[in-house]
């Protein structure tokens, strides 16, 4: 393991050619845009204490930028001369970055409003700052206050910043006057009461190189059970398939409901042989971008490597500026997003490297990924975070969207999680995509629900999403029947999880999308393996032996943030085989189809569960439909007995019912084009 630090970047880039000179600005200029859709039915809490110190970041405006587009449209189109031409970030900065004079006035500027400087993106992209709340109003007009959101509580600005100087025509953006950020896309199989499965202690030395912990077959046959309540004179029986490993298993290969090793997923899409031919991502840098990161990342990859037969892994963990300041981010979910990622790359490409970029904060990750193409560390970046479209700030979209396309310029492909609640109409009451996977220059990666035989054959492939309907309590309680089934979101019932997709509310639709409907850009791009109940294993620190080392754990884990780094890691073994980056992937991907791609339907199952209650009101039958409820207009799903080991208590659990979106023959909202067949794909991007 490797360890490397950020530092402020020194202004000596020299000035850009074809600059226009600067225009003396007396009056106000205002920077539009920057308001955070989130505000808009928040209840506002009142100003933020003035006193509070806060870090922003003033984003400059890049030059040529229509020239930019072209540039980028010609490195896409087989056949241009440019085709596949990659630029150089010297050629960048020359071409569009803003000039060092436009940096220093914003600087000067800056720090003339007692706003002391950070940073300075070596390609003169940002200047990032810190002060009070009282110093940042003054300096940009407005007022910021806090707003209560869901149970949440963040800042925010409430309207849009404006600058009384020159500076002010070269400000594109300014970014953390809130809070809101961008979020780790992972999530794990929980109880509707929200417990989070516990991760199982492990002896890593008495399992090395073994390393299979969960029942791989998770698709039982169909099974009938009765659940009674004699006091209460209710008797239910229900009859259909069966999900997951009974709870009582204790056996290490079985233990409940289900979770896939290594081998099985590389099994799952057909990368085993790209290893049998030493096509592993060798000569490869996986770049991973996370906030705050995991303090016990190296040895928790180290012993996942350990336990599952890989190669020692090569990781390198690049800081930003102030993370020595910061709690890592076991609070906020980015520990075991940090570790998932980085073992799951390590997992699908053993022979790449590893370069963990860590933000300060969850609200800066876009200056972790302007680092990362600047310094060129890789030609793929695994991205499993993202922010609700509709929620927020448009100037600060539209500024990570021009690092998005700096990156597809130099041939960097760019993959971010498409989220994980469906169409978000269910977290945010109506629907939305999210960002950056929206970008027209990344690339959306969805998900599926994946179902494998004791042999390691797939059995069937769905669309990821998520329901529950509770039809018997405890185990402590007599599993007693629940009448009637319940699917009350109020209960936490109902929609659980699910692929995130749908039409971007804000970039309209790409070329390379030219065969969809509509205007707009469309996500996903392409999915892979994300549901958490039929995720994967990982291994993570959660505490300490009686004689002081680590105790490890191991556990599932799934979401659009296991589809990424998949997804991510199969890139890097392509431009391996092609000794060059390949460029955004979504740019191809809608040309490739089978064998490359194998296409994600619908698909059903002619014993869904149904059943009947007997109690004083009568006989009651609850159709497959009625215990797989809500079904938002999807008539092909599979649907199962699912008894929790976390709660013990038993449900109906569906797998292919996402929000208002559907998987389909071509392209959908659920999976994109489908989930690529290793072998098959690789040779087809980068030749046989």
């Amino acid at each position: 393991m490797h360890d490397a630090s950020i530092q402020p970047a020194s202004l000596v880039l020299a000035a850009c050619l074809g600059v226009a000179p600067s225009v003396a600005w007396s009056q106000s200029v205002t920077v539009p845009n920057n308001t955070p859709g989130f505000i808009k039915n928040a209840k506002d809490l009142g100003p933020v204490d003035p006193t509070t110190v806060i870090t922003v970041t003033a984003w400059l405006t890049l030059h040529n930028e229509n020239q930019l587009d072209q540039l980028v449209e010609q490195q896409y189109t087989n056949g241009h001369q440019n085709f596949h031409r990659w630029i150089t970030q010297d050629d960048f900065n020359a071409q569009f970055a803003p000039t060092a004079q436009e940096v220093n006035a914003v600087q000067n500027w800056l720090s003339a409003h007692n706003l002391q400087t950070l940073a300075v993106a070596e390609n003169n992209l940002f200047v990032k700052v810190q002060g009070t709340v009282a110093d940042v109003q003054k300096a940009f007009h407005l007022q910021i206050h806090s707003f209560g959101v869901g149970g949440a509580t963040f800042r925010s600005n409430t309207g849009d910043p404006s600058v009384n100087a020159t500076p002010g025509n070269h400000i594109a953006a300014i970014t953390g006057l809130d809070d809101f950020g961008f979020q780790p896309k992972n999530v794990q199989p929980v109880t509707p009461e929200g417990t989070v499965a516990t991760l199982t202690p492990i002896d890593p030395a008495s399992i090395s190189g073994r390393g299979v912990f969960f029942e791989r077959a998770c698709f039982r046959g169909v099974e009938t059970h009765t659940f009674t309540n004699a006091a209460a004179g209710i008797t239910a029986t229900y009859n259909g398939n069966r999900f997951g490993a009974d709870i009582t298993n204790t056996a290490v290969g079985h233990l409940p409901p289900c979770g896939y090793s290594p081998r099985d997923v590389r099994a799952a899409y057909d990368i085993n042989p790209l290893l049998g031919a030493a096509l592993d991502g060798t000569g490869e840098t996986v770049v991973i971008t996370d906030a705050y990161g995991s303090a016990t990342i190296e040895q928790d990859a180290a012993v996942f490597s350990q336990v599952y037969g890989l190669p020692p892994i090569d990781l390198t963990v690049v800081k930003a500026p102030g993370i020595s300041s910061n709690p890592h981010g076991v609070q906020r979910g980015w520990d075991g997003e940090t570790t998932l990622d980085v073992e799951w790359v390590h997992a699908i490409a053993p022979g790449a490297k590893i370069a963990l970029v860590l933000a300060t904060d969850h609200a800066s990750l876009d200056e972790a990924i302007n680092y990362a193409v600047v310094h060129h560390l890789g030609n793929t970046i695994s991205n499993s975070w993202a922010s609700l479209e509709g929620l927020g700030n448009p100037a600060q979209f539209d500024r990570v969207n021009r690092i998005l396309e700096m990156a597809a310029a130099q041939g960097i492909d760019v993959n971010f999680a498409s989220g994980d609640f469906g169409d978000d109409s269910q977290v945010v009451g109506f629907k939305t995509v999210e960002f950056p996977g929206s970008s027209p220059f990344a690339t959306s990666i969805g998900g599926t629900s994946l179902f494998m035989n004791a042999s390691r054959q797939v059995l069937f492939e769905t669309g990821w999403g998520n329901n529950l309907t509770r039809i018997a309590n405890r185990a402590s309680q007599g599993s007693t029947p629940v009448d009637p089934p319940s699917h009350d979101p109020a209960l936490g019932l109902g929609f659980q999880f699910g692929a995130g997709g749908g039409t971007s509310l804000t970039f309209a639709k790409p070329s390379f999308q030219s065969s969809l409907p509509g205007t707009m850009r469309q996500v996903p791009d392409v999915g892979m393996l994300a549901d958490p109940f039929t995720g994967v294993e990982f291994i993570q620190t959660i505490g300490v032996n009686p004689d002081g080392t680590p105790q490890f754990g191991v556990g599932v884990i799934g979401g659009t943030s296991l589809a990424t780094p998949l997804f991510s890691g199969l890139m890097a073994i392509a431009a391996q085989k092609a000794g060059h980056g390949l460029g955004q992937a979504a740019q191809f991907l809608y040309g490739l189809g089978a064998p490359a791609i194998k296409d994600i339907t619908p698909v059903g199952s002619a014993t869904n569960v149904s059943g009947t209650i007997v109690d004083s009101a009568g006989t009651t039958f609850y159709s497959a439909d009625n215990l797989a409820a809500p079904l938002f207009g999807t008539t092909s799903y599979v649907s199962a007995f699912y008894n929790s080991p976390f709660s013990t208590r038993w449900f109906v659990i569906t797998f292919g019912t996402d929000t208002s979106l559907k998987t389909a023959t071509a392209w959908d909202n659920v999976t994109g084009v489908g989930v690529p067949d290793g072998l098959a794909f690789v040779n087809a991007v980068a030749g046989p």
